[in-house]
């Protein structure tokens, strides 16, 4: 086996040393390269998959967790600033039980209900005030955390004294700071859940005393009793409601003419005035007596009233009728009957209360490409979407539809620079494979010519010692049987003394070499055909 390698590194050997100048340098450079190709290939292979140990650690725990993986010998990496410890897959459970019984995390920096677990009977109130604040706010991080987008938050609560002896109190206050991820931005929904979820956990908060602002200093509660608060969640219900139309009217549009041949403007007049409206109606039934009735009748009957008994005269001075006067006896009659009758007649009192939001009017403005509308007629449209979008003439709506032709300069442009944009990238991704799939070609190549060449110098210089091997045998074989010839007409003519002839031993010694180790006479037959070309 010693001698096996032995030879096999010589012969190596000698082959490099037969390599012109250039074909060393590509030898170097390629095995240097494969060296290279498989030593990255095994680390890469070789290297462990890290996974979080823990996340969202405070300073404090993160030390503590990382002196401790040192003292065990484990390897780890720090991620998200040091707040996440990470660790290589395998070792994720048994590196948890491990600091577990050591008491790590301990949880100290963010707070919570642990920090009332250490209180006892000589804590003072002040100090029992405090706790439950700090615990309250870290209670509250670590539920708003828990939000979607949300990296990490801060709450500070300022909670007042309550007065016994006062009717009013000062109210408490709460604000909050969020840190969202990369990319990621709180909706409106989000930030009055932070506010509703804040003020629902601290006794007598009002949702308007909490404040929530981003990392960026940037408030993000807006109260809607101000004037700013007001106008802005006015304007977000005006851009939400246009948006919204918009986008139905621009998507029926762009199912007729195709998308990009199309344009929509909405301008919409909301009323968010609330107005209470109060009716009270009376409504008359003719079968019904009315509500009030009154009858009065009188009558009488008696002497000197009918029309020929009727009296005359002139009326003297002590009440006495004149000469001419003449006066009817007989029995006369007087009655006099009320009748007052009341009834209920039917009423009918409605109060509304009209919600704000309501529509005053909507001003709907299409403009279509002239050159895609083909056959398709504006009044068409216009029908569509003033069906579609409930438009009332008599409410004062008004809805314009009209064709133009469209500049798509601008598209064409941003389309190919896409089109430039994307044939470049792909182009790099050519020519970087062309690179890596040449550069890989190439060597394979030179390795090849150099093992191609090695291969032909060494079948050449094989044969050339089996000739000469051979030839080194024929002569032998020629003069052992010349030899052998002439010893016999020796020995025919005279007799020669006995012993063995020394130049006769030499050749069968080198004969028998020959035949038991034909590897080693050949090599020793190349390296003497080397010494003498050089």
């Amino acid at each position: 086996m010693r001698d096996n390698l032995s030879r096999t590194l010589t012969r190596y050997t000698r082959t490099f040393a037969d390599f012109t100048t250039g074909q060393k340098a590509v030898a170097l450079v390629g095995t240097a390269a494969l060296l290279l190709g498989g030593f990255l290939v095994f680390r890469w292979a070789a290297a462990p998959t890290y996974a979080p140990l823990y996340s969202n650690l405070s300073g404090q725990d993160a030390s503590a967790v990382v002196d401790e993986l040192n003292k065990e010998g484990v390897k780890y990496e720090l991620a998200n600033g040091g707040n996440t410890v990470m660790v290589p897959q395998g070792q994720v459970y048994a590196a948890r039980i491990a600091l577990s019984g050591k008491g790590l995390p301990s949880d100290t920096g963010s707070g919570g209900y642990s920090i009332l677990d250490n209180t006892s009977l000589s804590t003072s109130e002040f100090q029992e005030q405090t706790d439950f604040k700090r615990a309250m706010e870290g209670e509250l991080s670590k539920t708003i955390e828990a939000i979607d987008g949300v990296d990490t938050a801060v709450v500070h609560l300022a909670l007042p004294q309550k007065q016994v002896f006062s009717d009013q109190q000062d109210p408490a206050t709460a604000s909050v700071l969020v840190k969202t991820k990369i990319g990621t931005t709180l909706s409106d929904d989000q930030v009055q859940a932070i506010v509703h979820l804040v003020a629902s956990s601290i006794d007598g908060l009002d949702p308007k005393n909490v404040t929530v602002a981003d990392a960026t200093g940037k408030v993000l509660t807006v109260q809607d009793d101000t004037v700013a608060g007001a106008a802005s969640t006015r304007l977000q219900q005006v851009d939400a409601f246009q948006n919204q139309m918009k986008s139905n009217i621009q998507a029926v549009l762009d199912k007729v003419v195709g998308p990009g041949h199309s344009t929509v403007n909405m301008t919409a007049d909301l009323d968010f005035d609330q107005t209470t409206t109060k009716t009270k109606k009376y409504s008359y039934n003719p079968k019904v007596v009315p509500l009030s009735q009154t009858v009065q009748t009188e009558k009488y009957q008696g002497p000197g009233t009918s029309a020929g008994n009727a009296a005359g005269g002139v009326v003297g001075p002590d009440g006495q009728m004149g000469s001419s006067s003449t006066t009817t006896s007989g029995p006369s009659t007087y009655a006099n009957g009320s009748k007052t009758q009341d009834n209920a007649v039917d009423t009918t009192e409605e109060e509304r209360i009209a919600a704000p939001g309501g529509v005053k009017s909507l001003h709907v403005g299409v403009v279509l490409d002239a050159a895609t509308i083909g056959t398709i007629q504006p009044q068409d449209i216009r029908n569509v979407i003033a069906a579609a979008t409930g438009i009332n003439t008599t409410r004062g709506d008004t809805i314009d539809v009209s064709s133009m032709p469209f500049d798509h300069t601008a598209d064409a442009a941003a389309a190919k620079e896409l089109a430039q944009a994307d044939a470049a990238k792909a182009s790099a991704q050519r020519m970087t494979l062309y690179r890596n799939f040449g550069l890989g070609a190439v060597v394979a190549l030179m390795v090849l010519l150099a093992w191609m060449r090695a291969r032909r110098r060494n079948k050449a210089r094989e044969e050339a010692t089996s000739y000469v091997v051979e030839q080194l045998r024929a002569e032998a074989a020629a003069r052992a049987g010349a030899q052998e010839l002439a010893a016999a007409q020796l020995l025919s003519e005279l007799e020669p003394p006995a012993g063995p002839n020394p130049a006769d031993e030499i050749r069968e010694e080198l004969n028998a070499l020959v035949e038991r180790q034909p590897d080693d006479v050949a090599a020793l037959l190349r390296g003497w055909l080397v010494e003498h070309k050089s």
